[in-house]
């Protein structure tokens, strides 16, 4: 067989990018969509609860430090601050939260869960788990670790850190 022409090359170089481009997107909309799917299950699941979309990360979040403001809350969360401020109103409304002055700085409002609150954690925290098994089903354990540890990675990188140590598995 002879020698491929530049054109041939060439051709050759911009289908091998075509195909990296199309990899990339289509990792990006496997990615979103796997999020969303979970996001609408984990939904459906403590809706009965009364609690909606995004409000099962607030309540972990301040089960897990109580007392966060809500600028420490929406940084914690990934959101904006007014879009915090508007989902505490929400939970307050609804009996899940409170506001009150900072003990040591009155400048300052923190959220706190109520009795309502800290009693739908164990509901939040039994949807997440059938979730996890739901969306793992058919996976070894070992795969769901690899699985974990690689999110982990590409979350790492679209945030600009350094990728962790390559292990051998």
């Amino acid at each position: 067989m002879g020698k491929k022409s530049k054109a041939e090359k060439k051709a050759k170089g911009k289908k091998k990018r075509d195909v990296a481009l199309n990899e990339a997107a289509d990792l990006a909309t496997a990615l979103v969509q796997a999020a969303r799917s979970m996001r609408t299950v984990m939904s459906r699941s403590l809706s009965e609860s009364g609690l909606y979309a995004g409000q099962d990360g607030v309540m972990m979040s301040l089960a897990e430090t109580d007392g966060l403001t809500a600028g420490g809350l929406a940084a914690r969360l990934g959101v904006k601050a007014p879009t915090m401020t508007r989902t505490i109103g929400r939970m307050e409304a609804q009996g899940f939260l409170e506001r009150r002055a900072d003990t040591d700085d009155a400048r300052l409002t923190k959220v706190y869960l109520t009795t309502l609150g800290r009693d739908r954690l164990e509901t939040i925290a039994a949807a997440g788990k059938s979730l996890e098994e739901t969306a793992t089903r058919g996976l070894s354990d070992k795969q769901v670790r690899t699985l974990m540890k690689l999110l982990r990675v590409v979350d790492g990188n679209l945030h600009g850190l350094a990728p962790p140590e390559a292990d051998e598995d």
